[in-house]
C-alpha cells in the first residue's frame, strides 16, 4: 500500500472516531495552494482543523510526534485560508491531533497552539 493509500485509510479511520466522539465532519482532504487540511469539523461551538498521523508501529516515535512546529505553521496558514475562502471571521478555532500508531487510536485536542479566536 502506497503512503497515499495509507493516508486515505487512515484519515477514513479518523473521521469515524470523531463521529463516535460526537464531532461532525465537515470536510476532508481540502487542498488549496497553501497546503492541505486532513479533516474539518465542529465540536459544539468551535471549529477544529484535524490532522492525522498514521504509523505502523512506535517504533521511531508516535504518529502525533511527526507534527513539528513546522508542520504546525503550514497548518496554521493553510487554516487561515480555509476561513478567509469561506468568509468565517470572528470564529473558535482549535487544532486537534488523531495519532494512529498500529491500531490504538488517539485525540490529542488542543495539540497546538493558536490564538484561539480568528479575527481579520
Amino acid at each position: 500500500m502506497d503512503n497515499r493509500a495509507k493516508g486515505t485509510t487512515g484519515e477514513a479511520q479518523a473521521a469515524e472516531y470523531l463521529r463516535q466522539k460526537g464531532y461532525v465532519v465537515l470536510q476532508q482532504n481540502w487542498r488549496s495552494k497553501l497546503g492541505e487540511l486532513d479533516i474539518i469539523a465542529s465540536e459544539k461551538d468551535t471549529l477544529v482543523f484535524v490532522e492525522v498521523k498514521s504509523r505502523k508501529s512506535s517504533a521511531f516515535g508516535t504518529a502525533a510526534q511527526a507534527v513539528n512546529p513546522r508542520k504546525q505553521q503550514k497548518i496554521i496558514k493553510t487554516a487561515m485560508g480555509y476561513l478567509k475562502s469561506r468568509g468565517i471571521v470572528d470564529k473558535d478555532v482549535r487544532f486537534d491531533v488523531v495519532s494512529i500508531t498500529g491500531e490504538e487510536v488517539e485525540l490529542i485536542k488542543n495539540a497546538f497552539q493558536s490564538d484561539g479566536r480568528y479575527r481579520y
